[in-house]
C-alpha cells in the first residue's frame, strides 16, 4: 500500500452491492472517541492505541479510546461544565442523547486508557487512579455490571464536561456491516493522572506527535482509518493541548459520510472534504 489508510478488500463487493440494491445499509450505532492530548515541550502527543489483528472491525489499525454509547449514559448523572443544553445545541441532538455522548466520551477514556476526566468538585479532577479499587470499578464498567452514574455517584464525583472539546463527527460508510455515527472530542491528560492499556482491544498504546504520527501513515508504517489520519492533520497546527481545546468550539460538526459512485465504468469512492482517501475502483478491479 502507497500509504497506512485501511481498506478492507471486500468493499467493492459491497460497494457495487449497494449500488445495484442488494445490500441494504444499517443503522448507525451512536459512539464517541476522545483524542487525548499531553504537552512535550514541542507540541502535544496524542495517546493512541492499535487495534488488535484478530479484531473484526479496523484490527491492527491504530485509533482513539473510544467505543458506543451505553443505553445507561443517558441516566441522570451528576454533571460540570456547559449544561446538557448547551452540549445539546453543540451536537445538534435532544438533551439526552448528548448526554449520552458526552458521558460515553467520558466513560470510554476511563475503560480504555485508565483516564478519568471527573472530580469531586466542579473544578477538581482526580488524581491517581490506577490502585486496585479504582481497577475493581473499571472492570465493572467493562462489564457492564456498573454504569457510569452508578460508579461516579459511588465515587461522589461529577462528570467534567467543560475539560472535553468536541471535534468533528462521522458516520461509517453504508456499505459497512458494522457502522457507527461518531463524534470526536479533544481533551488535556489531567495532571496527576496516566494513561495505560486497559482496553482488551489493543495490544499496544503510544503517546506520538500528530506529525509523527501522519508521517509514519503516509510511510505506510502505521495503519489507520481515514477519521483518524484526518483528525491527526487536523491536530498539527496547535502548539499545546490547551490550544486544540480553545479551537473546538468554533469546529464544524456537520458529519463526514463516505459517499460512492458509477462513473466512467468505476466505482469512485469518497469522502467529502478529505480528497486524499479517494479511491477509483475498476470493475473486477483493484482500487487505485
Amino acid at each position: 500500500m502507497a500509504n497506512g489508510q485501511w481498506y478492507p478488500p471486500e468493499w467493492p463487493d459491497r460497494i457495487r452491492a449497494l449500488a445495484d440494491g442488494s445490500l441494504t445499509p444499517v443503522a448507525p450505532k451512536r459512539a464517541a472517541t476522545v483524542m487525548l492530548l499531553k504537552d512535550t515541550g514541542t507540541g502535544p502527543a496524542v495517546h493512541m492505541l492499535r487495534r488488535r489483528s484478530s479484531m473484526a472491525f479496523a484490527g491492527g489499525a491504530y485509533a482513539y479510546p473510544g467505543g458506543g454509547v451505553d443505553p445507561r449514559d443517558e441516566q441522570q448523572i451528576r454533571w460540570a461544565g456547559p449544561t446538557r443544553a448547551w452540549w445539546a445545541q453543540r451536537l445538534g441532538l435532544e438533551e439526552a442523547a448528548a448526554q449520552a455522548i458526552v458521558c460515553a466520551a467520558v466513560r470510554e477514556t476511563y475503560e480504555e486508557a485508565g483516564v478519568l476526566l471527573a472530580g469531586p468538585t466542579d473544578d477538581s479532577v482526580v488524581g491517581d487512579t490506577t490502585g486496585e479499587d479504582w481497577e475493581t470499578d473499571r472492570a465493572a464498567l467493562v462489564a457492564r455490571d456498573l454504569s457510569f452514574a452508578e460508579f461516579l455517584d459511588r465515587r461522589g464525583l461529577a462528570l467534567r464536561s467543560d475539560l472535553l472539546g468536541a471535534w468533528t463527527r462521522w458516520i461509517t460508510p453504508e456499505f459497512e456491516p458494522r457502522r457507527y455515527d461518531t463524534w470526536f472530542f479533544v481533551a488535556a491528560l489531567p495532571e496527576g493522572q496516566r494513561t495505560r492499556n486497559a482496553s482488551t482491544e489493543a495490544d499496544r498504546t503510544v503517546w506520538i506527535r500528530p506529525t509523527e504520527a501522519a508521517t509514519s501513515y503516509d510511510k505506510g508504517e502505521l495503519l489507520m482509518m481515514p477519521p483518524t489520519i484526518a483528525t491527526l492533520r487536523q491536530l498539527t497546527p496547535y502548539d499545546s493541548a490547551a490550544q486544540a481545546l480553545a479551537a473546538a468550539p468554533d469546529r464544524d460538526l456537520t458529519p463526514v459520510l463516505a459517499q460512492a459512485r458509477l462513473e466512467d465504468g468505476e466505482i469512485v469512492l469518497a469522502w467529502p472534504g478529505h480528497d486524499e482517501f479517494t479511491k477509483h475502483i475498476p470493475t473486477g478491479g483493484t482500487p487505485t
